[in-house]
């Protein structure tokens, strides 16, 4: 009985994870954009870029930590 409570809570906090995961993509992927279309960036957007990119990665070692597959979701 508790052990089915606890498989459903792994798939809502997966599924959020999944979530900020693929939100994390789509800011590393735009500020990365804004670097390569401007011809002298800035200090701060290319520290926003990097630490947009490490937030990235962490996620994408927690996930492979956790066994969850990126591909399900997209």
């Amino acid at each position: 009985m508790f052990f089915k409570r606890k498989g459903w809570l792994r798939k809502e906090y997966d599924e959020s994870f999944l979530k900020t995961f693929n939100e994390l993509k789509d800011k590393w992927n735009k500020k990365e954009v804004i670097v390569e279309r401007s011809v002298d960036p800035s200090d701060a957007v290319l520290v926003d870029m990097k630490l947009a990119k490490v937030k990235y990665l962490f996620l994408l070692k927690e996930a492979k930590h956790r066994n969850i597959s990126i591909r399900k979701m997209s």
